[in-house]
């Protein structure tokens, strides 16, 4: 054989290995139900996974995959993206984040509400270093930002200030935000006016990124604060997302059709705007939000000072009163329940009613006022609140333009009374409001999980199941999938996601997180190197 043929040879059979290897999968998920994420009918399938992407979606040979997972019976849907997070803190200290896997979640978006990290490019190194076993991505908070140029003063921006808040905002997104999110409930958020708020959705749209609120109010005044949350994006013009669209005033009980009117006439006036939801009827939150949030200005010192004097002290206790009983439609706090208190952890899971009762008050709502600002006094708490109406949760939900969301952080397990959300809020969605009150058909709750939020927040690698794509898949059981966390014991992991794959690889396997922490960094249109 001459050096000519032998060189012919060996370029066909190095020919030949390089086209093998290009259809051979690193791992096969076979014969299950596809559901695509675009809201289509499931079909059966295989699905080809290879370098973390799907390589091929169809009939597909077992012997050309390492690993086959067999899904005969089982539905496969692209991995969850929840848009309304809080995990800045918490992502550092569980990277593996198992609350949201079991919940099939592969993608969490975080900054939401106005409170977010404002070293942006700090927070990723760090997350890099540890590394994360579901993808992250950020907003930049309103609320973050104002306080780090204003701390918690109740005024104006000067020109100069304002600025610096829109240079901070510009910041975070060429570090790579997807958005800019407010908590307009929030100190000292609370605090701004309708200008401000629309000069830095400007910094923010310039590169290309969404406007997500914490509204105003979402009681008695929620219409009006829908309609400047729209006004701010027209304004900037800037796709504006409504987080966790809700009534919590029970004096507006049953007008969900009236705020899902004021969306949809935006969007037939050309304004892009969506919005999300968990599907409980009780938020969560802080105890500070009871009080008026000109008495939560200037720092804790300045909160205590207020308390601590009888006539502001006074004062204050009216304008609660007011607001619970005129606003909120309440005469006992009895709604109000302690999920976390630092201070005393033998509050947890109790109301401000009972926590009343045991300080030997009378039980009526003025002496709950003051428990209430007792506990401030002492630290304050995270509360759950069940205010909301049942019929407004499903009339919501069934809003084609409503993404699921948990509005929850990372969970430790077995630690404080969180809101059960936090464990439980995609599986559900799929066990009550799909298999059993069919309120959605399934395959149009994964879509509001997957392509509507991935679409929203311009993920575009992923939400589908599309050769090309991200491998982010969750395969579980349609008949069996439910959260089993509840109010009173909350820490329960959901049940029925079989596999959940992020990137390509499993994280979670037959009821057990691998230890692998395969979540990327993902950044908003606006990165730049």
């Amino acid at each position: 054989m001459n050096q000519f043929a032998a060189c012919l040879i060996l370029f066909i059979l190095l020919l030949s290995s390089s086209s093998f290897s290009q259809f051979q999968f690193d791992l096969l998920i076979q014969n299950g139900r596809i559901i695509d994420g675009s809201g289509n009918p499931w079909f059966r399938g295989d699905v080809g996974i290879r370098d973390g992407r799907i390589a091929a979606i169809g009939k597909l040979a077992a012997s050309d995959a390492q690993r086959v997972i067999a899904a005969e019976g089982l539905a496969v849907a692209p991995g969850f993206i929840d848009v309304h997070t809080h995990v800045e803190d918490g992502i550092r200290k569980r990277p593996t984040a198992e609350n949201f896997l079991f919940d099939g979640v592969t993608t969490i978006i975080t900054g939401n509400c106005g409170g977010s990290e404002t070293d942006l490019p700090k927070l990723f190194d760090e997350l890099r270093a540890t590394g994360i076993s579901l993808n992250v991505a950020t907003l930049i908070g309103h609320n973050s930002v104002r306080r780090a140029v204003m701390n918690t003063a109740k005024r104006d921006p000067t020109p100069t200030e304002l600025a610096k808040m829109s240079a901070l905002v510009e910041r975070a997104m060429q570090a790579g935000a997807v958005g800019f999110s407010t908590g307009l409930i929030y100190i000292p958020g609370t605090y701004s006016k309708t200008p401000e708020v629309v000069a830095l959705a400007k910094a923010a749209a310039e590169h290309g990124g969404v406007y997500a609120s914490h509204i105003r109010n979402e009681g008695d005044s929620v219409l009006f604060a829908i309609r400047e949350a729209i006004h701010i994006g027209r304004e900037a013009n800037i796709p504006v997302e409504i987080s966790h669209f809700k009534i919590s005033s029970k004096r507006l009980w049953d007008h969900s059709d009236e705020t899902i009117a004021l969306v949809e006439q935006a969007r037939a006036e050309g304004l892009d705007v969506c919005v999300d939801q968990y599907p409980y009827t009780a938020s969560s939150t802080n105890l500070g939000v009871l009080l008026p949030s000109w008495a939560l200005a200037d720092g804790d010192s300045a909160i205590k000072a207020r308390l601590h004097n009888p006539m502001t002290r006074k004062q204050i206790a009216q304008e609660m009163k007011h607001f619970i009983r005129e606003r909120a439609g309440r005469n006992r706090l009895d709604y109000a329940i302690v999920a976390r208190c630092r201070w005393d952890s033998t509050m947890e899971g109790k109301s401000i009613a009972e926590i009343n009762q045991r300080m030997r008050r009378k039980a009526n709502l003025d002496n709950e006022i003051q428990t209430v600002l007792d506990m401030m006094l002492k630290g304050g708490a995270a509360m759950i609140y069940h205010s909301m109406f049942e019929d407004d949760v499903v009339r919501i939900m069934q809003y084609p333009n409503a993404m699921i969301a948990s509005d929850a952080g990372v969970a430790e397990f077995g630690r404080g009374s969180p809101h059960p959300r936090a464990y439980g809020t995609n599986a559900r969605v799929l066990g009550r409001y799909v298999r059993e009150k069919k309120i959605l058909r399934l395959e149009e709750a994964i879509r509001k999980m997957t392509s509507l939020p991935a679409q929203r927040f311009r993920l575009h690698e992923r939400g589908l199941l599309r050769a090309g794509m991200a491998a982010d898949i969750v395969v579980f059981d349609a008949q069996r999938v439910k959260d089993r966390a509840t109010f009173e014991k909350p820490h329960a992991y959901a049940e029925g996601f079989r596999y959940v794959l992020v990137n390509g690889e499993v994280v979670i396997e037959e009821g057990k997180h691998t230890g692998a922490r395969a979540g990327e960094i993902l950044f908003g249109p606006g990165k730049r190197e």
